[in-house]
């Protein structure tokens, strides 16, 4: 995704990492991460001069998933353990809190892009259960930020490879520029900027594009609201007048597809929270080909134009390395 520098190995004594390597032992960053748009990211900033790993398999619901035994395995080797933070994989980052080897550290991606005056709560994620709505990188500047903190950080344990990293950055920093201009230009041309999904993912991208999200089927206890909820949602679908309302390709609702049929509306039912399209090594299988996918979906459902998106394509790089399980 993001221009990839020279292949060199890391000199392990010279960040400090790999305790116990002889002066001539070679070994690359160790690094870990959580979701697969994190993994996507991490990997992007990386390129071949770090290992990049994912912890969460793609299509798992990161708010529950419980990390298996082999994940602290593998924490326990991290150099550099990348979470979201904002509360979304909570299990997963106090596993890794409690595996880290010495020298290693944890680096909560959210915490370090926005303040908690900036934070969203909403349907899924209520302001009195006081976890914000942790999904910061369906917002493409935020997205930068997340890399920016990467680079910075593998940068200081990697410090004979900065070099690498910062390009690599750079890279990724245009690729993301051109997708929220395109974005901004898709934008302007859809009559009814509103949302209705399955899931509350999208909170940061409708307030950094100008659109509404007038709703969430899946309540902040992630069950299936009550009939007077759904009652409710067929009332503003019907009184907003949008064409569309959207689902995820991972977890099926029936109650979006009944508020569809109800409410004489299309059930858009492909959106993808944080599973990539296609699979592993393919070329959009990527943060930027999920962002794509997604917004070029909701543009077209919503009768706007997304010429300017489908144009959008990654810097020229290698192939991407990371682990995603599945």
């Amino acid at each position: 995704m993001a221009a990839s520098a020279a292949a060199l190995a890391l000199v392990a004594g010279a960040c400090g990492t790999g305790a116990g390597a002889g002066a001539d032992d070679l070994a690359k960053l160790n690094v870990v991460t959580t979701v697969s748009p994190l993994t996507s990211i991490v990997a992007g900033v990386a390129g071949d001069l770090a290992e990049v790993r994912g912890l969460i398999p793609e299509g798992a619901d990161s708010h529950t998933f419980e990390p298996p035994p082999s994940a602290a395995r593998a924490l326990a080797r991290a150099d550099v353990v990348f979470v979201n933070g904002l509360k979304l994989e909570d299990p997963t980052k106090d596993l890794a809190k409690g595996n880290l080897r010495k020298g290693a550290e944890v680096v909560e991606l959210g915490g370090r892009t926005i303040t908690p005056q900036q934070y969203l709560y909403d349907f899924s994620f209520p302001r009195a259960e006081g976890k914000p709505n942790p999904h910061l990188w369906t917002n493409p500047p935020y997205a930068r930020q997340y890399a920016r903190v990467v680079r910075d950080v593998l940068a200081r344990r990697d410090p004979a490879h900065a070099g690498g990293y910062i390009a690599n950055y750079e890279a990724f920093g245009a690729t993301v520029d051109e997708l929220d201009r395109a974005m901004a230009a898709a934008s302007a041309t859809v009559p009814r900027r509103q949302l209705l999904t399955y899931h509350d993912a999208y909170a940061y991208f409708a307030e950094h594009y100008g659109w509404t999200v007038i709703g969430a089927v899946q309540v902040s206890s992630f069950e299936e609201p009550t009939p007077r909820e759904v009652a409710a949602l067929i009332r503003q679908v019907r009184e907003v007048g949008v064409p569309a309302i959207f689902g995820s390709e991972v977890f099926p609702s029936k109650v979006l597809a009944q508020i569809g049929t109800e409410a004489g509306v299309r059930y858009v039912d492909t959106l993808r929270d944080d599973d990539l399209p296609g699979r592993p090594g393919e070329p959009d299988h990527s943060w930027l080909g999920l962002m794509k996918f997604d917004f070029v979906t909701m543009v077209e459902s919503l009768g706007g134009d997304a010429t300017a998106l489908k144009s959008v394509r990654a810097a020229p790089a290698g192939p991407d390395q990371a682990v995603y399980p599945q």
